[in-house]
């Protein structure tokens, strides 16, 4: 009996031995497991730290050009609806010339749109500061001469008779000085003022730095323009496609004859290489580099308006750059990382 009891013994604890090793085989595969369960919330956590980076906030300040103001502020709507819903972006429209005076001061505004080229004597003021300043492309405008829509004479104008108008020494003062079936009534030139890029396009290219003639009304505001002439028969004024484009119902605009025939300026006609090219003008944005590295929303709507300029370029009356040009300032941007 011993000997059989002490058999069973032997045998018991050898099963015993048995199913520990089993269930400690198991305890380890589920220990494995897990493991493995732990490290996803890690993974997840990683991943909200990401969106945390990515979701900017704080202002970007914008001034300059009224010519290049609707397409800024449609990209800066769409930004903020689309992009980036805790940056505010603000836009303004001194002109070229007093944005830039705002600008090109310590802690000025972030970017300034313009419709000419920055000027030396504005470069010198940004080395002054000490900050560097980046020229990006926009858009390309096309100068529009405007009439009153019950002006049914002027509407083809060649452009020496747009130059003589406003040309100090043109020689004309009344409709009938141009040609004499035309009316003989006093003409009323309009146009923006010295604040805009606008005028010293017009002044600096067109005119050739000829003075303006006498009497020209200069406003500030496009809107005071088109107002103007819509009121006056025998007004006429010039400013950018796009404010044409958002008042056509209240004016007429004069298709030019470059010497091939009258050109109405149009999307398809305004470019560098196309019909309306002789008042063909690109406009600008320029962005203080110094602010896009500091502030890392205003490098981010400075690279979205360089990735969505031409998708709205058309609705806001200006032509599309060629997407090789966009495509450079995106990778200047890019390299300010």
């Amino acid at each position: 009996m011993n000997l059989k009891k002490y058999l069973l013994f032997l045998v018991t604890a050898a099963i015993m031995v048995l199913v520990a090793a089993c269930g400690g085989g198991t305890e380890e595969s589920a220990g494995s497991e897990n493991t493995e369960t732990e490290e996803a919330p890690a993974e997840n956590t990683d991943s909200e730290e990401i969106e945390e980076v990515t979701t900017l906030e704080g202002s970007v300040v914008v001034d300059g050009s009224g010519t290049v103001y609707p397409l800024m502020s449609v990209l800066a709507e769409e930004y903020m609806i689309t992009e980036q819903e805790n940056v505010s972006v603000e836009v303004s429209r001194a002109g070229t010339s007093a944005g830039f005076g705002k600008f090109l001061v310590e802690n000025g505004t972030d970017f300034n749109n313009a419709s000419r080229h920055i000027k030396d004597e504005e470069q010198a003021e940004a080395d002054a500061v000490g900050f560097e300043v980046k020229e990006m492309k926009v858009a390309l405008d096309g100068l529009t001469f405007v009439i009153n829509k019950e002006n049914d004479w002027a509407t083809d104008l060649t452009q020496e008779e747009l130059i003589r108008i406003f040309k100090h020494d043109g020689g004309v003062t009344k409709w009938s000085d141009l040609r004499p079936e035309f009316p003989d009534e006093e003409i009323h030139p309009m146009g923006p003022n010295e604040n805009h890029g606008t005028y010293e396009f017009f002044y600096e290219s067109i005119l050739e730095k000829e003075d303006l003639v006498d009497g020209v009304n200069l406003q500030q505001e496009y809107s005071t323009l088109v107002n103007l002439v819509s009121e006056d028969v025998n007004g006429i004024a010039f400013f950018g496609f796009g404010y044409y484009v958002n008042n056509q119902d209240k004016l007429a605009a004069v298709k030019v004859d470059f010497g091939n025939g009258p050109v109405e300026p149009s999307l398809e006609t305004i470019g560098e290489d196309a019909d309306y090219a002789p008042f063909t003008r690109p406009v600008f944005t320029y962005l203080n580099v110094d602010m896009a590295k500091a502030k890392p929303q205003v490098l981010d709507f400075a690279l979205f308006v360089a990735n969505h300029s031409d998708v709205f370029a058309g609705e806001t009356g200006f032509a599309p750059l060629p997407e090789a040009e966009l495509q450079e300032y995106v990778e200047f941007l890019e390299g300010l990382k």
